[in-house]
């Protein structure tokens, strides 16, 4: 099966000279969650902004669901929602009024049953006829989405869709992102909260200096490039690493109290019985040990730092 999106070869030049996205190259499926990482300036927003037809490409294609963005735009935009980081309503608009204008801006026939059920999903029902101004931020946030439902695409876009809002408004999030992958909506999302993406993504692009640095799914994103690490709390301090235990990879910390043992859980061997076998000959006792496996974000942090 086709991808329901596609881009291929994307650029994008500003006319100060300025090369927000390089030759990029992706492909998301049909029903799938896709999270997009990057630091400020790494070129999210203009890579979602370019596949949403608010920023015209330099060079390159985009096809959605078949549809070329470009030359078959009212097509390609149809199928899209899209959730921006900014509330670029005007404040004095009723909140059930502006919700079904953009389901009217779209051609579509007004469907009051629908309406309703979007901003009752969103906790927006009670305050349909108030005006915008009228809500808190998080509010807003909700009515962004509800917007962007109005139409019934088949992909959503969402840029920082909780950024500056309250973990109970992010956990919401989280819900309807979950629900609407139940009806078959493929999500694409940037985020900074790392937790977002290992809570919801299937899959995660990491975006950087215009480039993607590379897309995998999460699962194995996390097999092949997350560190596990074991700790060894010692019986007695260590002023160095004796030269014995020097072959492995370890690092003393808490000044010397401890000692640390990166390997590889999906290798072969970890070599953990080998050094614990060479800890004991070289003296060196511990009275607790334990694991732990490094987040996305230390994955994430890492990629960027090489980047």
């Amino acid at each position: 099966m086709a991808p329901i999106l596609s881009v291929r070869d994307l650029e994008k030049t500003y006319d100060d000279g300025f090369k927000a996205l390089k030759s990029m190259s992706l492909d998301i499926e049909e029903g799938e969650v896709f999270a997009l990482l990057g630091p400020n300036g790494a070129g999210k927003t203009t890579l979602i902004s370019t596949i949403c037809g608010l920023v015209r490409p330099t060079s390159g294609s985009i096809t959605v669901a078949g549809h070329d963005a470009i030359t078959e735009f009212r097509a390609a935009r149809r199928l899209i929602g899209l959730v921006p980081q900014e509330m670029p309503t005007a404040p004095f608009e009723i909140v059930g009024d502006t919700v079904a204008l953009s389901r009217g801006l779209f051609g579509l026939a007004p469907d009051g049953e629908l309406i309703e059920r979007l901003l009752k999903d969103l906790t927006l029902w009670e305050k349909r006829n108030n005006p915008i101004m009228a809500l808190s931020g998080g509010m807003k946030r909700r009515l962004l989405v509800a917007k962007a439902l109005s139409h019934e695409p088949k992909i959503l876009f969402l840029d920082e869709p909780t950024a500056g809002v309250d973990v109970e408004l992010r956990h919401d999030m989280w819900r309807i992102v979950d629900e609407l992958k139940q009806r078959g909506v493929t999500i694409i999302l940037t985020t900074h909260y790392i937790e977002e993406a290992e809570e919801m993504a299937d899959r995660v692009g990491v975006i950087n200096k215009g480039e993607l640095v590379l897309v995998d799914q999460k699962d194995e994103l996390m097999r092949k490039l997350g560190r596990k690490l074991l700790k060894l709390h010692l019986t007695e301090p260590l002023s160095a690493v004796p030269e014995s235990l020097s072959k492995h990879n370890l690092t003393l910390e808490n000044e010397g109290a401890s000692l640390t043992y990166v390997y590889d859980s999906q290798a072969e061997r970890t070599g953990i019985t080998t050094l614990l076998t060479e800890l004991s000959a070289a003296g060196v006792g511990f009275h607790d040990l334990q694991t732990d496996q490094s987040s996305l974000e230390d994955i994430f942090v890492d990629l960027v730092k090489k980047g």
